[in-house]
């Protein structure tokens, strides 16, 4: 059985889940930039496509790719922190469910020949993957952007419920996306 084949069968945290297990990731051995996000939403769980919603189009915008580009697995693993849509809580989705990382990222990274950089998407993915030399802030995270290069480039969630958090740091328009898409051009180019 592929690791494809495997992820798509797993049923670790079924009991936990209120709307089923639906995997939802895509990857192949040639992927040269990894998004590692937080977890489906539920229009993403219901379609079955990684971002395929207003956050996927917003992140997408932020990359300078178009969907094409983006669904390609040869330019993008999207490898989220929880591969199921969690269900939802009071203040919206509930957290990434905590087994998919420790049990799918590290045998996904190592099926991958050569990624050039890894996205790392909210402070889920950041808090795992920086392990400790995040900020004490997602926004101080995210400010301190470069620190984290050539390995790790950090991003908020592209929420449209970020949108407030957007207009409150004009530098990340003004400084960060234009060198994100410098980044992700200089890889898939």
């Amino acid at each position: 059985m592929s690791l494809i084949e495997e992820i798509k069968a797993c049923t670790i945290c079924s009991q936990y889940l209120v709307d089923g297990v639906r995997p939802v990731f895509s990857f192949n051995a040639k992927s040269k930039i990894v998004i590692i996000g937080q977890a489906p939403g539920r229009k993403v769980h219901e379609s079955g496509i990684p971002w395929d919603d207003k956050s996927g189009e917003n992140l997408r915008s932020w990359l300078g790719v178009n969907s094409e580009q983006f669904y390609n697995p040869d330019n993008f693993a999207i490898v989220p922190m929880g591969f199921c849509y969690p269900g939802t809580g009071k203040n919206g989705d509930l957290p990434p469910r905590p087994e998919c990382a420790p049990q799918w990222h590290s045998k996904i990274l190592t099926e991958l020949k050569s990624p050039q950089l890894i996205l790392l998407i909210g402070s889920y993915a950041q808090s795992h993957y920086l392990q400790g030399k995040n900020k004490p802030t997602l926004t101080e995270t995210v400010k301190s952007y470069k620190e984290y290069l050539p390995n790790y480039f950090v991003l908020p969630h592209p929420s449209p419920r970020n949108n407030i958090w957007k207009a409150k740091n004009p530098w990340f328009e003004i400084e960060l996306l234009p060198e994100l898409k410098r980044n992700i051009q200089l890889v898939l180019n």
